[in-house]
């Protein structure tokens, strides 16, 4: 007898009544073959007792997955235990628990552990995957119900428009179940073996000077804040949540002053504020002197960006199919395109690696404020020949 493969597994046919293929890789696993053609694993074994015992492994894992359960399984069962019997007892307290309901352990999950371990901009994505995706599909499900196929099964409906978010939520459910796992509410997580819906590749997409032109003209169709946050964006070449959750604390004389907590790269940043941004910013309204630390572009960070690209699309006319994102792609290329240095793009993008990788970023302390702000302002002038408006207006703005 040999051991069992995957593609052993996958070649069993069903039969007019259910059976039950030994593995030589692990004593005591067996592959049952339901009549339907459902597969599952279970481990036959003997009790204390000398008792004949089986137990049934769960559901979806992999050939790997089983043999390493049913190691765990023979060894408690030498150890004088029986873990079908403790099965049982875990599943009679899942019945119990009642209130383990997926929107109940959601909400403690974001509160408890994304908001305390994750940047603003990440535990929000978060939360907006399982308001969106997860809740409407299983809120009021119990944990202890949901298994790897219901996880697939979500996932491939998201992956059929989606496929980003779908990897997105993956990501979310993965995390989620693995918190679950170590607060000892369920035993083994329903994401394990499940894999990406999508293959992502690298984006490279770069938005000409037209698109970036047809990009302006459209934020000054939809106005508002997010118009103003886009305008943001394509002059100072940030991410999109650095400048979305922009507060009035961290507007200063001519830069801006974004914090550690805020940047992927865990350090403050300092950039400088071209005529054109520092405009943008004095036209926002100014906050109500018991309020100072309210967002730049409203009561609320700027989203959702979905529906903001939809506005703009509406407005762009011919462009080819963008994201947000590749405004900071464009922002760099366009910079290089009209001489700015690629060290002083890394300083203006918050880079860590590239040139200040290494012994470089350790001992390079040179802030480049000056050589950013000369940047930035060349490209605002730039962005402002292409839109083909008149000279902004030079606004001096003030510490909050």
């Amino acid at each position: 007898m040999r051991p069992l493969t995957d593609i052993a597994i996958q070649h069993l046919k069903p039969r007019a009544v259910r059976y039950e293929v030994p593995d030589a890789g692990a004593r005591g696993l067996r592959v049952v073959v339901q009549p339907s053609g459902r597969k599952s694993f279970a481990v036959r074994y003997r009790n204390a007792a000398g008792r004949a015992r089986k137990l049934t492994l769960p559901a979806g894992i992999t050939l790997a997955g089983a043999r390493k359960l049913t190691a765990d399984a023979l060894l408690e069962a030498a150890q004088g235990k029986d873990p079908a019997t403790a099965k049982q007892a875990a599943r009679q307290t899942a019945r119990v628990r009642v209130d383990d309901t997926v929107e109940r352990l959601a909400h403690q999950f974001i509160e408890q552990h994304a908001k305390r371990k994750t940047r603003e901009n990440s535990w929000r994505a978060t939360d907006g995957i399982f308001r969106n995706i997860v809740l409407p599909a299983w809120g009021k499900r119990n944990v202890h119900e949901i298994v790897r196929r219901d996880v697939i099964d979500l996932l491939e409906e998201v992956a059929v428009d989606r496929p980003v978010m779908a990897n997105r939520a993956h990501a979310a459910l993965s995390r989620f179940s693995k918190w679950l796992c170590q607060r000892d509410v369920i035993v083994a997580s329903p994401c394990i073996g499940v894999p990406l819906p999508s293959k992502e590749m690298p984006r490279d997409r770069v938005l000409s000077d037209d698109e970036l032109r047809q990009l302006w003209m459209a934020c000054e169709a939809i106005g508002g804040p997010e118009g103003a946050c886009i305008k943001m964006l394509v002059l100072t070449g940030q991410r999109k949540n650095e400048i979305a959750l922009l507060r009035w604390r961290e507007v200063g004389s001519d830069v801006l002053e974004l914090p550690a907590e805020r940047m992927k790269g865990k350090q403050a940043h300092t950039l400088p504020l071209s005529t054109q941004a520092a405009a943008i910013i004095a036209s926002m309204p100014k906050p109500a002197p018991q309020v100072p630390d309210d967002y730049v572009f409203g009561p609320s960070p700027v989203e959702p960006f979905d529906r903001i690209k939809r506005a703009l699309d509406a407005h762009m006319g011919a462009a080819r199919r963008w994201q947000i994102r590749d405004v900071r792609r464009s922002v760099a290329s366009g910079m290089a395109r009209i001489g700015v240095p690629v060290p002083v793009i890394e300083k203006i993008l918050a880079h860590r690696g590239g040139t200040f990788r290494g012994v470089v970023g350790t001992y390079q302390r040179h802030s480049f404020l000056p050589e950013m702000a000369a940047a930035l302002q060349k490209w605002a002038d730039h962005v402002e020949r292409l839109v083909g408006g008149k000279q902004a207006k030079v606004v001096k703005l003030h510490r909050q």
